[in-house]
């Protein structure tokens, strides 16, 4: 059970009842809480008052999506025009967004998760400009918003030049402390043993609440049958078959998937997870293609943050999932001595204090936000 975030709940409420009220946009990768967040906003909010809308998986067709929403929005909706097309199903969607209301003719609260997902919708006739339609509907509407997205890079481009009700908002990782107060009782015994297990929990899992809950379960099943080890426990689910290595599987697909140039990415993704970080120079050499090209793709990479840029050097913003892409991106599932062994590495990285004498130090991975540019319109945390 992960600790909930009182502080970052009451930030986002703040700013929807502020006065003129703001539209929080909460930003942060696969596993890191905002759909979890969002539904505990429902709960503080109440069922009748605000919907919960996971985008992610109703964004098939606008006239589909139309349906659904209004199926089941706690809401009065007027008829449904027959026949209309996909434009007139989107338009649609926006004016019941903008007038909807809840019991008393209070605002509605809408609670869009992964808002950026209407993107596919730009496919369709007349839909060119979907995301931009949105955000303007929503600055002008009376109702309230709160949205979510897990592209980070894109979310900041598509609220560069947003109306200023915007506030964005970027989901920060658990704190040692929190990791601490969500240890299952097993995973620790004395106090001291459990804010060094939390202390090395935290430096594994990069404080991502996915990979926190993983991994402290993990720990705590290995502390049942014995000494709790957190580096243990990640070799013990990093490996094929492993929860963690799913998890990180599911990021890395669908995170591809939403770029272009789908093998020359794997390939690049590959290269620094051999080494990094690395210049572009160095990239394309290793690719054994022109600078340009890699340049392109990289920033293909950098639209879904997978990797980033600090000071000209390319490194992935995610350490757990290249560990993922060292053990798992090659022809055959990894051995139990290949999991151990990388697990054994990563730890060393991450845990200086474990790191033996003649080790020398190894550079600190890239922070996830490295190379996403403030563009100084909206607030960054």
């Amino acid at each position: 059970m992960m600790p909930d975030r009182p502080a970052l709940e009451r930030r986002v409420l703040s700013a929807i009842d502020a006065s003129p009220r703001r539209i929080p946009v909460l930003l942060g990768g696969c596993g890191s809480g905002r759909s979890s967040l969002l539904l505990r906003l429902r709960e503080a909010i109440g069922r009748t008052s605000a919907q919960y809308i996971d985008l992610e998986r109703v964004s098939t067709t606008p006239e589909r999506l139309l349906r659904a929403i209004r199926e089941y929005s706690p809401f009065p909706a007027p008829p449904l025009t027959p026949g209309a097309g996909a434009r007139q199903a989107f338009d649609a969607t926006l004016a019941f967004f903008d007038g909807a209301h809840a019991p008393g003719g209070e605002p509605a609260t809408f609670l869009l998760d992964e808002a950026l997902e209407l993107r596919t919708f730009e496919s369709f006739p007349g839909l060119r400009s979907v995301l931009r339609d949105l955000v303007a509907a929503l600055a002008a509407s009376p109702n309230r918003f709160v949205l979510t997205a897990r592209y980070v890079a894109r979310a900041h481009r598509l609220l560069r030049d947003a109306p200023p009700q915007f506030e964005v908002i970027h989901v920060p990782a658990l704190a040692p402390q929190e990791v601490a107060t969500a240890l299952p009782s097993s995973a620790a015994g004395a106090s001291s043993d459990r804010d060094e297990t939390a202390l090395a929990i935290h430096a594994l899992s990069d404080g991502r609440p996915l990979y926190v809950r993983a991994l402290s379960d993990a720990t705590a099943a290995i502390g049942l049958r014995g000494i709790a080890d957190p580096v243990s426990a990640l070799s013990a689910i990093i490996g094929p078959g492993g929860r963690l290595a799913d998890s990180c599987r599911y990021s890395y697909e669908l995170r591809l998937h939403r770029a272009r140039g789908y093998g020359a990415l794997k390939a690049i993704l590959e290269v620094l997870a051999e080494e990094e970080p690395l210049t572009l120079t160095e990239i394309a050499h290793r690719l054994r293609r022109t600078p340009g090209s890699t340049k392109d793709y990289l920033s293909w990479l950098e639209d879904v943050d997978l990797v980033a840029s600090r000071q000209k050097r390319y490194s992935y913003t995610d350490p757990l999932l290249r560990l993922w892409v060292r053990l798992h991106c090659r022809p055959a599932p990894p051995s139990e001595d290949d999991v151990a062994r990388e697990v054994h590495h990563f730890a060393l990285t991450r845990l200086p204090q474990a790191r033996p004498a003649d080790t020398p130090p190894q550079p600190e991975p890239a922070m996830a936000m490295a190379g996403v540019p403030d563009h100084g319109l909206i607030e960054i945390d």
